[in-house]
């Protein structure tokens, strides 16, 4: 039986956490979890080694980002599989059974996403797959996003454009010929990221809808934020920076700045946004200033609470 270690980072949400361990079944017979604490202000993870003495916690003095915080759970894992999931995510049964399977069965996945629905209705769904990115306009689409499950995504075991961040389950080899997921990111589009390099490294990304996760999506970030915005857009540029073609890369940028800038601009005008527009316009800078693997973030993340 493969080992699998099962990575979460907390960011000031211990109930949350909390609540995620809990769902976690004792019935698969090889598995390793590790919490990451990304720099809280509130230290739980005394109690929770109180509580959870199974669990192995792993504290950063500060916030490291989505990637940062993963990429610390990923060095101190010792599975075959390293299952990364959020940590507003609950577990259904069977499901690290079913993705070992398919992870056991086809050596060339490299990378591994359940089915997941929202939480707070269980018969919605959010992710049963992604179609390829358009590197002319860095855009995609999420299969089944906010569809109700009817049973269109039934027996679905089979490549996808990406894997999603909220759970995914990696081949550690893998990740030795890939690398760690690019921490200057920090939140947002890291992930689809990582998957384009695990894919050069000679793996598929596939998506297993037999298996099936809740997510309580965007507790920690909430779902409009400056933070959001900011990482949203500097992200969506560099993701073609770091990977489309150079020719798409001709497209794009004249196609974001003459296009999507304004277009935005007027958005957040119009729903009385108006903070949104700097971050807008620092996002974009950033990408004229900084190297592609610059770690200058351009982002005062110590303001993140």
């Amino acid at each position: 039986m493969k080992k699998v270690s099962i990575i979460t980072v907390n960011f000031n949400q211990p109930k949350v956490t909390e609540e995620l361990l809990q769902s976690i079944p004792a019935t698969y017979g090889n598995l390793e979890i590790i919490v990451v604490d990304n720099g809280s202000k509130v230290i739980s993870i005394n109690n929770w080694q109180a509580n959870y003495a199974h669990v192995k916690f792993i504290r950063s003095e500060e916030n490291l980002g989505f990637a940062g915080g993963n990429n610390l759970g990923i060095k101190e894992a010792t599975g075959d599989y390293l299952f990364l999931v959020n940590n507003d995510t609950e577990f259904t049964g069977g499901l690290v059974e079913k993705l070992v399977a398919v992870m056991d069965s086809k050596p060339e996945v490299g990378m591994l996403s359940p089915m997941i629905k929202y939480y707070s209705d269980k018969g919605l769904i959010q992710y049963a797959g992604y179609t390829q990115m358009n590197y002319y306009t860095c855009r995609n689409s999420c299969i089944g996003l906010r569809e109700k499950d009817t049973g269109q995504y039934n027996n679905i075991t089979a490549p996808t454009a990406y894997c999603h961040g909220a759970a995914m389950m990696i081949r550690k080899e893998a990740i030795e010929k890939a690398g760690l997921m690019s921490e200057n990111f920090f939140l947002y589009y890291e992930e689809v990221d990582w998957c384009e390099h695990i894919k050069r490294a000679g793996y598929e990304a596939w998506v297993c809808t037999e298996a099936l996760i809740y997510h309580k999506e965007s507790i920690s970030v909430g779902k409009k934020s400056k933070l959001k915005e900011y990482f949203m857009n500097r992200n969506r540029i560099l993701f073609i920076r770091r990977n489309a073609p150079f020719v798409s890369k001709l497209i794009f940028y004249p196609y974001f700045v003459l296009l999507v800038v304004p277009r935005n601009i007027l958005s957040y005008i119009k729903d009385k946004n108006f903070n949104f527009i700097s971050m807008l316009l620092r996002a974009t800078w950033w990408n004229f200033t900084h190297g592609k693997n610059s770690k200058n973030l351009g982002y005062p993340i110590k303001t993140i609470s």
